[in-house]
Order: structure tokens, then C-alpha cells, then sequence
């Protein structure tokens, strides 16, 4: 018979390791919960466990099929069905092949014994930390289809807030993209004939207008290096926010960034508040939930907030004294969160909370759109213009020669 080894949580949360004897590995997980224990992995001695879809699948899974999938199930699962023939209608009928597969092991896993949370745990690429933990709130409180309804909500509006900022972002990038041609057809091909006809005449040009040739020609020269240059440079960008200590000094100067740091720390506020909400309402306990939610915001300054706060709050201090302390976390929320603690609704309190921030993301984004366009417009014909005058001042010299 053999042998699995086990790792398992205790009714306190903690996780124990152990080892039990039997014949399959449904028959050891009906021994390890029969000795009040929640197998969170459970592998052969001697064997490596097996890949799973974190790693084993290859493909991504969009924030709309998550959302479509997640309010399907909590239709399914409200409809009395059971949760294995859930996963089986809702695997066939999904198109996104990662996510097919994923439900299709989660399934497997089920039938064997596991329950549906510790299913989704090794699925890291498709379920988050957040989406498990409030899987299992719901499994263990039997409401598993309200709890996914709130995914479900929690998701679409989190996208939401996504798209917005990413669309606030686009034109001025469009606009940055356009000028980079504009100016580099010119500079290439335009300034090249000014500088011919400029030799012919054999007069001494103003150095504006030299300076500006002098660029054509190392734009001409060296191109290669230019080009080069950019790309090296996104790279070595990307490298250092991929760091640590990279993302945490870079997120520290987006947020103090005019405009830009102002959308960013609302739409972490929303997103902090709107996370946080729904754990709360879900019943996860407030010091996992700030756990979660310092892990689902987006921006380090704001992440080392929660996680502050997370070690006052665990010496019986209120939630309150950590965000006062804080320069980037509105005083409007931390006052609401001081009612809600107070009056024992902090949930319905962050929930608010989050309602009011996404309307100002939106209110933010347009204000900030509208302001960027025509700074965008004035850089552009500025840098034009400064090239046509260049261009045009020996012309100008020459006319009142003559």
C-alpha cells in the first residue's frame, strides 16, 4: 500500500505536513479529513507531484472569460446543479483553451475527493489568491453561488477601471507615436534638400538653422543606434520594474506624477476598497483579507500601505491609525473606514468607498483627456514649427540681401 505525504490545514488556518497509508489517493483524502484536516497537497513519497495548469497549460485567460465563466457558474450551481457537472457544461461550452483544460482538471480533481477551492489552488495562472480564498468562504459558508455573483461583479468592474485608464492613455501615446514619424520623415527626407540648395548659395547659415541640420544628419548617420537605443532602453525599463525594489521606486514617482499620479492612486483606492468589500462580505477573516487585497492592488506604495497596516491591525490596534498616518490614502476613506469599524459594516462602508472612487477614475480620466489633447497638439506644431522656421531663416536672410 502506499505511502502519500500531505500537507494539510488545521481548523486555526495553520498548515501541519503528515504522512498517511492508503490504497488511492481518494482513500487518503477521506483519512486526512477524517482526522479534521483540509488537504491542501498530497503527492506518492518519493514522487514529484504532478504539473498542473499553472504550469503544464500553456495560453492565457482574459479578464471577460473569467467574468462570463464565473456568472455562469453561479447560474449553474444556483440552478441546484452539481458542482462536477458544472465544471463539465462549463468546460465544453468554453472556447479560451486554457480555461477548458483548467475546469477539466479541476473537475478530475473533485471526483477524487478534493473540494472545489483546494481544486483552484494550484491554478494560479487562471485563479488568483483572491478568487480561491473567496471560493472557499463560499464553500464553507454554503453560499458558493452568491460568492460567485460577487466575483463575477468584482471582475467586470475591475476591468472597467482598467480599460478606462488604458484608454486615457492611448491618445497621448497615438499622438507621441504620430509626432515620432512626422518629425523623422522631415528630419530624413526634408531637411536633406534645404541642406543641398543651402550649399549651392555658399552662405554662412544662422546657427539655428545649422544646429537643425547637424540633427538630420546624425539621424541620417545613425539611425540604427537610435532605434537601438529605444528598444535597449524599454528593455532595461522593463528589467528594472520587474525587480522589487525597481517597482517600488517606480511606482513611487507614478504616483507623484501631475495628472497621471492622480488617476493612479484613485483607481488604487477603488480597486483596494472594492477587493477588501468583497472579501469582507464574503466572511474572510479582515487580517487575510488585507493580505489579499495588498497582493491584488496594482502599485507597491499602495501595497506596503496595506501590509502596514496588516501589523498594526494584528496588535489589536484600530485599522484606522495605519491609513491616517498615510499621505496616499485619502482622508475621506480612512474616516468612512473609522464609521464602518465602528458601527460593524466596514464592508458595506468600502463598498461605498469604491462605488465613489470608480466614478472619480472616470471623472479623472476625461478631466485628464481634456487637458492632454491640447498639450499634446501644442507639442506637436511647436516642434514643427521650430523645424520650418530653421529651414526658413537663410531663405529670409537671402530675401532681404537682395
Amino acid at each position: 500500500m502506499p505511502v502519500y505525504v500531505f500537507q494539510a490545514k488545521i481548523p486555526g488556518g495553520k498548515v501541519v505536513k503528515g504522512e498517511v497509508n492508503a490504497a488511492s489517493e481518494t482513500e487518503a483524502r477521506v483519512k486526512i479529513r477524517a482526522q479534521n484536516l483540509v488537504p491542501v497537497r498530497l503527492v506518492v513519497k518519493g514522487q514529484k507531484a504532478a504539473s498542473n495548469a499553472a504550469g503544464g497549460f500553456s495560453g492565457s485567460v482574459s479578464s471577460k472569460d473569467l467574468q462570463v465563466m464565473t456568472r455562469q457558474f453561479a447560474t449553474l450551481i444556483n440552478s441546484g446543479i452539481p458542482v462536477v457537472q458544472s465544471l463539465e457544461i462549463l468546460s465544453d461550452g468554453s472556447k479560451n483553451q486554457l480555461l477548458k483544460k483548467t475546469l477539466r482538471k479541476i473537475r478530475d480533481d473533485i471526483s477524487q475527493g478534493r473540494r472545489l477551492g483546494e481544486a483552484m489552488t494550484p491554478h494560479r495562472k487562471v485563479f488568483d489568491k483572491l478568487y480561491v480564498n473567496l471560493v472557499k468562504a463560499g464553500e464553507e459558508g454554503g453560499i458558493l453561488d452568491t460568492i460567485l455573483n460577487r466575483l463575477a461583479i468584482y471582475i467586470e468592474k475591475a476591468e472597467k477601471i482598467k480599460s478606462k485608464i488604458k484608454g486615457a492613455m492611448f491618445y497621448p501615446i497615438g499622438v507621441l507615436f504620430v509626432s515620432a514619424i512626422v518629425i523623422s520623415v522631415i528630419m530624413v527626407f526634408v531637411i536633406p534638400k534645404f541642406e543641398e540648395l543651402f550649399k549651392s548659395s555658399g552662405r554662412e547659415l544662422p546657427g539655428l538653422t545649422q544646429l537643425v541640420i547637424e540633427m538630420s544628419q546624425f539621424c541620417r548617420d545613425y539611425w540604427y543606434m537610435m532605434i537601438g537605443g529605444v528598444i535597449a532602453a524599454v528593455f532595461a525599463f522593463k528589467q528594472f520594474y520587474s525587480t522589487p525594489s525597481g517597482k517600488a521606486f517606480m511606482d513611487e514617482i507614478f504616483i507623484r506624477m501631475p495628472i497621471v499620479g492622480n488617476i493612479i492612486q484613485k483607481s488604487e483606492v477603488a480597486r483596494f476598497s472594492r477587493t477588501l468589500s468583497t472579501l469582507l462580505s464574503s466572511g474572510v477573516a479582515l487580517l487575510d483579507a488585507l493580505d489579499i487585497a495588498a497582493e491584488s492592488v496594482g502599485n507597491a506604495v499602495v501595497e506596503r500601505t496595506i501590509k502596514q497596516a496588516k501589523a498594526v491591525i494584528s496588535e489589536g490596534k484600530s485599522i484606522v491609525i495605519p491609513f491616517s498616518k498615510n499621505p496616499y490614502m485619502p482622508d475621506m476613506v480612512v474616516q468612512m473606514i473609522g464609521v464602518g469599524e465602528q458601527t460593524g459594516s466596514l464592508d458595506s462602508m468600502l463598498a461605498k468607498v469604491a462605488d465613489f472612487y470608480e466614478e472619480e477614475v472616470d471623472y479623472a480620466v476625461g478631466a485628464a483627456t481634456t487637458m492632454i489633447e491640447p498639450l499634446m497638439m501644442v507639442f506637436l506644431g511647436g516642434t514643427i514649427a521650430f523645424l520650418v522656421i530653421a529651414m526658413y531663416l537663410p531663405i529670409f536672410d537671402l530675401a532681404n540681401t537682395v
